[in-house]
């Protein structure tokens, strides 16, 4: 049909194809505004993640040394022996000392009691940074006297004043001011354990650095240049790893503080990139329900000679200055943003910094905006191009795009390579980009099969209903010039990724609030030394509480695995025993059953054992086992306290770390631990809070070695720090939300003028207001329920690999969310094509006409 038509051709110049693109465009802009916000929120986000991210790795890079107070630290969970000493005194000249160790502090005059992290100081340390404290000298006045600094949050929590008394094990010292800022210290960490700094002379003199305690002890050096640094640890490495002492420089602490925020970057840059993708989403859909609306007037622009390859030209204009318009708003905004960023996740940094502008983030921002707005829109672009002179007289007619040719398979992979490139770029792992790709990918492809499938079941319904308001509104889903595989995709992806954020949060929640669930042990005391364990359970008895647990504890060093010692795994460079594995210090315990967070995966425990010369054989955790390639049957000797013990590995326990249990890495049977030196831990429940309060008060006044941590205030403590980060989180993901509702409502939107023109045939032939009403309302009833339950379906999906993989957690259906989404998304697709067909159902047929069609 077309060949038999002769079109005149006329060659029209660039600036009259930017004119006919700005004067098309004046009727459609508030339109194409929704395509402009799509990208601009995308951008928005993605920039000032971006921003964010750099402003964040150069902090630390100018910060490390502040971090870690030092050029260098040498540093060992046992007190220096004498060999330890005279190295430790030939690294360099200019270095200081640090004692610290978990300890319950008193503060006589309010009564109160908490688990803080004292730090014991000796010399200037630190060297770089500054210990910030209210008045300013208090820092430098601590060796004066018998002072220490209280963190200020501490103080304010027990509504204490500089000058009051603090007690620490045996000793009671004045506070001399309060903390504001410590180098390296985020607000979470001290949440949940509040420095106290006093002198290394003080932290000995309290009583509480014994044989057997958990203090970590310290030298830090000061050098001229790094370099330096770098030279002293090549020169002394094997030596200090020979002494068994750690270390740390500058260089790993950055390294070690990029990484800490690295799941940090990755989770806001998907959150950022779940955004862009939406925003994606709302391009493609935009473009191709506008410029099917535009059928008619590119063919009569062919009428008038203008060839099919201008008239994209002509739409390709009006794409790309609203894609730059995006682009430039959305920068923009997420340069604001990145300012506002640091605020939000202030609590989990260890410095403060004011955010800078990187111009390679905005020339980034834009450039994106632009590749997206293109990229997605030259799917609907290309299909001008078939678009027959026929169609300005013929309403009816229509081009056959049944088949797919060749542009169409090349604008594809170019789509799918950018996602792929770009989800790269933001995870940094191939494989994982891969999977999200692919994910996408089957997402999209089950929601086109939906989608026919829905539209076959509707041409079936439709003919079969006898109601004629339920004939009109399904017939919409299959009548020529529908919307509904692209009204279905773009509101079933927004389900699909809203959703999966919704149900993943509240898994992570529901983690938390099951830790602190009430049949849940609350208070843990440790450091009990043997002669204090009959007092102690006593005393907890005195006050109506129950011994949960009362579990010895043992502690020693892995010397030979089947035979092979450290110095044999270092010669022969085994890479399943590192040299930590016998560095380490193993803290196991002994008992003849398992405790209920334990699960017996492998082998039979043994219970106990009867005579000295019966084999030993012990229970070793699941993911430790494995990690390290250990087998069952395998030899293990250990040095306990200078006694040696052989044992073998009789069976591997899954352990649930996450539960409030005294849990170990290896047990013994019993029959064999008994008389070895040991100290207890107590677990207990303590449901009043005046009672908890009486009760570590005693313990503290009685026996102030023993240490308590009190998992409710903690709990309390860490909740109001994870809701601030949650808040942070939220933001960002926030911006996905937005994007799915704006992409969501500009999908329903941008079929107005189809729904207008045949809601106005309907009143015209006879219809009332009321039926087009209801009309309206099934069709969107039956697109909106059946998108957001096939979203609803794959978000579960999506969850459950998320729980299973990523957060290691079990998997929990939030009916409640559930519901509230489907109800939420189904009505907001009604409402929005109500609105649509407002005007149809107030003015008369031609008033309408006039002013809509």
């Amino acid at each position: 049909m077309d060949s038999q038509i002769s079109v005149p051709t006329k060659k029209y110049s660039k600036s009259w194809l930017l004119k006919m693109a700005w004067r098309d465009s004046r009727r459609s802009r508030s339109k194409l505004l929704l395509f402009t916000i799509s990208i601009a929120i995308g951008i928005a986000a993605l920039v000032a993640i971006n921003s964010f991210k750099r402003n964040l790795d150069e902090e630390i890079q100018l910060q490390a040394k502040a971090l870690l107070g030092a050029d260098l630290e040498v540093y060992s969970k046992q007190p220096f022996t004498t060999e330890q000493a005279a190295l430790i005194d030939s690294l360099g000249e200019e270095k200081s000392g640090q004692t610290r160790f978990g300890s319950m502090v008193y503060f006589p005059r309010t009564d109160g009691t908490r688990l803080v992290q004292v730090r014991g100081i000796r010399g200037l340390f630190p060297y770089y940074g500054k210990i910030e404290t209210e008045p300013h000298w208090a820092a430098g006045d601590l060796t004066n006297g018998d002072y220490a600094l209280v963190d200020e949050k501490l103080m304010l929590q027990f509504n204490v004043e500089i000058g009051d008394e603090i007690r620490i094990g045996k000793l009671t010292l004045e506070i001399r001011g309060k903390l504001k800022n410590v180098p390296g210290q985020s607000g979470i960490s001290t949440a949940v354990a509040p420095v106290v700094y006093i002198t290394q002379h003080n932290a000995y003199q309290s009583g509480l650095i014994t044989k057997g305690s958990r203090a970590t002890h310290s030298v830090f050096y000061k050098y001229p240049t790094e370099a330096t640094a770098d030279e002293v640890i090549t020169q002394y490495e094997a030596r200090l790893k020979a002494l068994d002492l750690k270390y740390e420089t500058v260089e790993e602490r950055k390294k070690d503080t990029s990484e800490a925020f690295a799941n940090l970057s990755i989770f806001l840059n998907l959150a950022a990139f779940i955004a862009l993708l939406l925003g994606s989403i709302g391009v493609a859909g935009a473009v191709h329900i506008y410029l099917k609306e535009k059928n008619k007037s590119v063919a009569i622009l062919r009428c008038l000679g203008v060839k099919s390859k201008q008239a994209f030209y002509i739409y390709l204009y009006q794409v790309l200055f609203m894609g730059l318009m995006g682009s430039v708003i959305g920068t923009a905004l997420g340069l604001g943003l990145q300012y506002y960023l640091p605020r939000l996740l202030g609590e989990i940094l260890p410095f403060s910094f004011e955010p800078k502008i990187f111009w390679i983030v905005v020339v980034e921002g834009i450039c994106l905006g632009l590749i997206i707005a293109v990229l997605f829109a030259l799917i609907p672009l290309i299909r001008l191009g078939e678009i027959s002179p026929l169609q300005s007289i013929r309403a009816t007619f229509e081009s056959d795009h049944s088949s797919v040719d060749q542009s169409t398979i090349v604008v594809f992979s170019l789509v799918t390579l950018f996602l792929f490139g770009f989800a790269y770029f933001q995870i940094g792992e191939w494989k994982q980009a891969a999977l999200f790709v692919l994910g996408l990918g089957v997402t999209f492809g089950l929601l086109a099969l939906i989608a026919r499938g829905l539209m076959a079941l509707a041409k079936k319904f439709s003919i079969r209903a006898s109601s004629f308001l339920v004939k009109q509104g399904i017939a919409n889903l299959h009548r020529p010039n529908n919307q509904s595989t692209i009204l279905l995709l773009t509101i079933g992806i927004c389900a699909v990724l809203i959703s999966t954020l919704l149900f993943s949060r509240y898994i992570l929640v529901e983690q938390i609030t099951l830790t602190g669930a009430d049949e849940r042990p609350n208070m843990v005391l440790f450091d009990i030394q043997t002669d204090q364990r009959d007092a102690l359970k006593a005393l907890t008895s005195d006050y109506d509480l129950p011994v949960i647990q009362d579990v010895p504890i043992v502690t020693m060093r892995l010397k030979e695995i089947n035979g092979i010692n450290k110095k044999l795994a270092e010669k022969d460079s085994l890479p399943n025993l590192p040299a930590w594995v016998f560095n380490r210090e193993y803290r196991v315990t002994f008992r003849d059953t398992l405790i209920d967070s334990e699960t017996l995966t492998e082998g039979q425990l043994q219970s106990k054992v009867e005579q000295p010369e019966d084999t030993i054989y012990v229970s070793v955790s699941e993911g430790f086992a494995q990690s390290r390639e250990w087998k069952i049957g395998d030899e293990l000797l250990f040095n306990v306290q200078g006694a040696l013990i052989k044992a073998y590995i009789g069976s591997f326990r899954k352990v649930d770390w996450r539960r409030v249990q005294t849990n170990f890495l290896i047990v013994f049977p019993t029959g064999v631990l008994e008389h070895a030196p040991q100290f207890h831990v107590l677990v207990t429940k303590v449901d009043a809070s005046d009672v908890s309060a009486r009760f570590q008060q005693a313990v503290v006044r009685l026996f102030p070695n023993v240490s308590i941590i009190d998992l409710e205030l903690i709990l309390k403590t860490v909740e109001d720090i994870l809701n601030k980060v949650s808040f942070a989180i939220n933001f960002m993901a926030g911006f996905s939300v937005l994007t799915g509702l704006i992409v969501l409502a500009g999908s329903v939107v941008l079929s107005k003028t189809q729904r207008v023109q045949e809601s106005v045939l309907l009143r015209t032939i006879g219809a009332r207001s009321y039926q087009i009403f209801w009309i309206t309302c099934i069709e969107y009833f039956a697109l909106g329920a059946i998108a957001s339950l096939a979203g609803l379906v794959l978000a579960h999906s999506f969850s459950w690999l998320l729980a299973k993989f990523v957060f290691e957690n079990d998997f929990l259906v939030s009916y409640y969310h559930t519901f509230l989404i489907f109800i939420s998304i189904t009505f907001g697709t009604i409402l929005i094509g109500l609105f649509n067909i407002r005007p149809v159902l107030r003015k008369r047929p031609l008033e309408i006409l006039r002013k809509e069609i």
